[in-house]
């Protein structure tokens, strides 16, 4: 299997080499050659599976250049019940009322779902650097979740060392405790001053500065490392199996989406031959895939118009992995791809090919939020995290009848406390162990919206780090 930039530069490379690189040369996202086919025989055979085995199946259609032997025990060590709060099923399926169902992706150790991918990347990682005796400084950025997953993934692990961004002042306390009070010496995190966007954008620079990502070995661990997106493609194959009897049915996803990196795994799915009817996007306030999938017109917004909002890891208004859809909807025109995401907004003309490729949207407020909170809890007790239930919301108005419709879910109630509280009147419980974790002492940076004062802050950590091996 060789891999191929989405704006066709490059020569084809393999999955290990993509595992660490993240970005390609040419500032485009890494996408394989083809997407492997799964057949209805396929497909039963993985039928019933467990999680970890199901995830060695696929994930061996994409990596070929690690021994089957080291990718099955990767995939046994990651996806274990001792990790995934004790639930064998890793990922069950939650009925709330007949077709309806919400798929449990946050029993992980940050409770998101970000951990279902991040802890088999930090795996990889480590064995990959360790057979090449080589060292990687991760850049990433994040909106509320996909930090302390990574933080958690990749804390101790030898020859890595994690600077994640994350925006000043705009997660939960819960999220940024969670990150901050990390005291691992390979653990090192700058907040921002400016949005989620400013975040991505300077990772975004210095992962195009191809002579220093090589000299400091820059890797990323946000979505737009393809190894991240793929392990993110199995918990919609085992959403299907929980959800169907057999393989002749559909199902439909709803995915709170921002940053297009999980409803992308459905895509990936999708376009591998998994039997699904429509893939929804959930959107908040800050709607521009909401207005790309209604209109076709994709304009992201600046930071003064990207809203703060109750369900912060979707306060995005640049979808970075909207390049890797938007190179299949254009046939993998390369050229076509990068004058488009160069020019920053376009829009396409053939709707109706938005509807091939399954998708449809829908958008949420703070104000539908507080109102499925309540409901969900009051009619099926079961207690949902604001980004989940702007999944709910919108899924409820996307069904179709006889097509089981599966909500992924996005966190735990816990992080999110105050909007909780809001919706329900009483605040959520917290799992053994997180009582009181905003108090506990934090170590971050607070820094300018600036490529170079980040630069700066790399170099000096890049320098004086010891590699614990």
């Amino acid at each position: 299997m060789h891999y191929l930039s989405t704006r066709g530069g490059g020569s084809p490379k393999r999955f290990c080499d993509i595992l660490l690189e993240g970005l390609a040369e040419d500032g485009g996202l890494y996408l394989p050659e083809t997407y492997p086919q799964v057949d209805a025989a396929t497909l039963q055979r993985w039928r019933g599976l467990p999680y970890a085995e199901l995830a060695f199946e696929i994930l061996s259609l994409y990596i070929d250049d690690i021994p089957p032997e080291d990718l099955r025990r990767l995939c046994t060590q990651t996806y274990r019940a001792e990790v995934f709060g004790g639930k064998p099923a890793i990922t069950p399926l939650h009925r709330l009322e007949a077709g309806l169902y919400i798929e449990e992706l946050s029993n992980g150790p940050t409770l998101a779902f970000k951990d279902m991918a991040m802890q088999l990347l930090g795996a990889l990682f480590e064995y990959e650097l360790g057979r090449r005796g080589q060292e990687l400084n991760i850049l990433g950025a994040t909106s509320g979740d996909t930090g302390s997953a990574a933080e958690y993934a990749m804390r101790g692990r030898a020859g890595i060392q994690v600077f994640m961004l994350s925006p000043h002042g705009r997660m939960s306390p819960f999220q940024q405790a969670q990150m901050f009070s990390l005291q691992d010496p390979n653990i090192h995190n700058l907040a921002v001053r400016g949005v989620f966007d400013d975040c991505q954008d300077i990772v975004k620079a210095v992962s195009n500065d191809l002579a220093y990502k090589k000299s400091r070995r820059i890797g990323t661990v946000n979505s737009i490392n393809w190894a991240r997106l793929l392990a993110q493609v199995v918990y919609y194959f085992a959403g299907y199996f929980a959800g169907t009897k057999s393989n002749g049915e559909k199902v439909s996803f709803t995915v709170p989406s921002g940053n297009f990196g999980n409803v992308c795994a459905g895509h990936v799915a999708r376009s591998m031959g998994l039997p699904i009817e429509q893939l929804v996007v959930a959107t908040n306030e800050n709607d521009v895939l909401d207005e790309f999938f209604h209109t076709g017109r994709y304009a992201p917004r600046t930071a003064e118009h990207t809203h703060a909002t109750s369900s912060p890891s979707m306060d995005i208004s640049k979808a970075s992995n909207f390049e890797r859809f938007i190179a299949d909807l254009f046939g993998r025109d390369g050229a076509r791809v990068k004058a488009a995401f160069s020019a920053g907004s376009f829009a396409i003309e053939d709707l109706a090919a938005l509807r091939r490729f399954g998708f449809v949207s829908g958008r949420s407020s703070h104000a539908d939020r507080l109102d499925t909170i309540k409901a969900c809890w009051e009619q099926h007790g079961r207690l949902i995290d604001p980004h989940t239930a702007d999944g709910l919301k919108v899924a409820l108005q996307r069904r179709q009848c006889g097509v089981p419709m599966i909500v992924l879910e996005t966190a735990l109630p816990a992080k999110f406390a105050e909007t909780i509280e809001e919706a329900i009147g009483q605040p959520p419980s917290r799992p053994a162990g997180l009582a009181g974790i905003e108090a506990l002492p934090k170590r971050v940076s607070v820094i300018d919206n600036d490529v170079a004062a980040v630069r700066a802050y790399l170099d000096t950590r890049i320098d004086t780090h010891a590699d614990p091996r």
